[in-house]
């Protein structure tokens, strides 16, 4: 099939979808790491992680329609401070969840899959309910529109560079908070090892609450990254909660090195298989080589050795 095009058509296709996969990378992986915090260090399987995705990109419209009533002069800004309220949304609404469902079924991994799947299920209906059946677009502000042209066939929307930098920042925000802080030190300590943990004086429950919270955070801000390339519906998140699971089972479930990695992959084998293929053999092609890779590989792409207590 490739045969049908031309040397310099190929290169602008590669780059082009190669760019689009860095889209769908980026706000993968902005996903999974949330995902990644919750599951990897929990073992919480949280069904409803994309409807806190779909929270932060609410939170997004909600800013848009509120800065365009209130304060149109605020409208060049506004969308750096929708970012952040969307983490806090996010993450406040995660606090709430944490607290009153979740903190009853640790070690019950089974139990957490169905209590979360009913959660975005209700989740989903608050959405429709609130905002409607109908998909919403925030206005976005007039720098992040356009695109730059660096060859003549090569056309590269400024919206996904303004993702990509996004998810570099929250990535090493998030790696710097693992590694380099108290808080990141305790949740480490009590993946390592939670009885141990609890015996030296860490509040385990405290540890597994903002862990959650952050997790969730996160996913809020995947939404906000998420209207810039796409329009929101109450089912948005659900769209993405398969792959993100994907990424985070293929990376190494403890593994932010193998979350990086393997979002990185899914996502430009995704773009560049449904280019060339029919959208759903591109996505079966995606699927087939993951599971044959986790059938020789099934720790994962990096494998984290966790002690447990």
């Amino acid at each position: 099939m490739m045969l049908a095009y031309t040397t310099s058509e190929l290169t602008s296709i590669f780059t082009m979808q190669g760019f689009a996969g860095l889209s769908l990378f980026s706000v993968l992986l902005l996903m999974a790491l949330g995902l990644a915090i919750i599951f990897g260090q929990m073992g919480v399987i949280n069904m409803a992680h994309g409807e806190f995705m779909a929270a932060g990109a609410y939170t997004v419209y909600l800013c848009s329609t509120l800065t365009a009533k209130f304060a149109p002069a605020f409208q060049p800004y506004y969308f750096l401070f929708a970012i952040v309220a969307a983490f806090f949304v996010s993450g406040s609404l995660g606090l709430l969840v944490e607290w009153g469902l979740i903190r009853f079924l640790y070690k019950r991994p089974l139990d957490t899959l169905l209590a979360t799947w009913g959660l975005s299920l209700i989740m989903q209906q608050t959405f429709r309910s609130t905002f409607g059946a109908r998909e919403v677009t925030p206005t976005l502000p007039d720098w992040l529109m356009g695109s730059f042209k660096p060859t003549e066939t090569i056309d590269i929307p400024i919206n996904g560079v303004f993702v990509m930098g996004l998810t570099l920042f929250i990535t090493a925000a998030v790696m710097f908070f693992t590694f380099k802080t108290r808080a990141g030190l305790r949740m480490r300590a009590t993946v390592q090892n939670r009885m141990m943990s609890g015996a030296v004086g860490i509040n385990t429950k405290v540890v597994d609450r903002l862990t959650f919270a952050i997790g969730c955070g996160i996913a809020g801000v995947a939404g906000a990254a998420f209207t810039t390339i796409g329009s929101t519906g109450p089912d948005s998140g659900s769209r993405y909660i398969v792959d993100t699971f994907l990424v985070v089972v293929f990376g190494g479930a403890a593994s932010m090195l193998g979350t990086v990695a393997s979002a990185f992959g899914i996502a430009q084998t995704q773009s560049i298989s449904e280019f060339f293929l029919q959208g759903t053999m591109g996505k079966v092609t995606t699927l087939l080589a993951i599971v044959i890779i986790l059938m020789i590989r099934p720790q994962g792409l990096f494998a984290s050795k966790v002690r447990r207590a």
